[in-house]
């Protein structure tokens, strides 16, 4: 019941998602009234494949973070987490409130042993077809040197198991790229990197180098994260809407846009922030997407996409096994 268009939004994405992969269930959490007419008019196969957990309350986008964890113990966020915990779903999305669903998940799944808080990482895309990932991306905006360690460990999972890159090149964001460069926090965070044999750590890397495909994995607090994610779609849609622009300026800008209408294209799906859409709250004992606010219905299935991969691939059982094995490395 989420996100700034209502649920027809996530329902077409439900509808989408169950005729691409054959092998998912989903469960609805929402206002059963809302749902049951869509419902209704799917084929018969996928509504076999599908059920509605019946929620009286909604987060709304705007409300308090303890407003929500106060009151709101029958919205459709709360269920859809229930549902995780419970055991009666593998993973799920939400497109509500950010700061609801990450002080609720983090309430009802909690953290895996050796993890002290979760981490909101996406993919981003990179130079010659490459993909960086980076987080966190706001979940948390003051973190310390063991936090920051934890989150390079987990990118470097995510980044092997979802985006299958073997051993993953992992990074600091900085202000320099040289050893005396960046505070405290960020130079004893690069000493722990260093002292874990298991990752494979290059250093620092500054802004302007998170598409250049020298990292793999880019590690910052939840504030530097979530201020260079919003730039770096804010540039894309910026960059998109002038290249329409100036193609429909004149006539021969419109001949000259017809003839570079496939290198257009392809520039267009490369940047298109739709399909970067579903940030993984990781470090939780359950899979959590959280899709963009105003995500439209093929946004919201990347979203899905996104958590279905994370289901198959274990990802918080791979981020457990690999957490211990690198704390056992440290206390050593």
């Amino acid at each position: 019941m989420g996100g700034d268009f209502g649920p027809h939004i996530i329902l077409a994405a439900a509808k989408s998602a169950l005729s691409a992969i054959p092998h998912l269930n989903l469960i609805l959490c929402g206002d059963e009234h809302a749902i049951r007419p869509w419902l209704s008019n799917l084929p018969t196969d996928l509504q076999t494949r599908t059920r509605i957990e019946h929620s009286t309350q909604t987060v709304l986008m705007g409300e308090a973070v303890s407003s929500a964890l106060r009151s709101k113990k029958d919205s459709s966020m709360r269920r859809m987490l229930d549902c995780v915990e419970q055991g009666r779903a593998d993973g799920c999305v939400s497109a509500g409130n950010t700061g609801a669903l990450m002080a609720m998940a983090y309430l009802v799944l909690k953290t895996l042993p050796g993890i002290e808080r979760p981490a909101l990482i996406s993919q981003m895309p990179a130079t010659e077809g490459g993909k960086v990932y980076l987080l966190d991306l706001g979940a948390n905006v003051d973190c310390s040197s063991d936090v920051l360690w934890q989150y390079a460990v987990m990118g470097s999972i995510v980044a092997e198991l979802v985006g299958g890159i073997t051993q993953p090149k992992v990074a600091l964001l900085n202000v320099g790229t040289e050893e005396n460069k960046g505070n405290d926090r960020i130079k004893a965070t690069s000493a722990l990197l260093n002292a874990t044999p298991s990752l494979h750590y290059i250093g620092y890397v500054e802004g302007n180098d998170i598409f250049s495909q020298r990292a793999d994995v880019i590690v910052t607090d939840g504030f530097a994260g979530n201020v260079a994610l919003k730039s770096c779609e804010g540039l894309a849609k910026f960059v998109l809407s002038e290249v329409k622009k100036a193609s429909n300026q004149n006539w021969l800008n419109k001949i000259l846009a017809k003839i570079a209408l496939p290198l257009l294209r392809n520039i267009y799906l490369r940047m298109n922030p739709d399909q970067y859409n579903g940030a993984s709250l990781i470090g939780l004992r359950g899979i959590v997407v959280k899709s963009h606010g105003n995500a439209s219905s093929e946004a919201f299935l990347y979203a899905i996409r996104e958590a279905v991969k994370e289901v198959e691939m274990q990802v918080p059982n791979r981020i457990k096994d690999k957490i211990e094995a690198v704390l056992m490395e440290r206390h050593d």
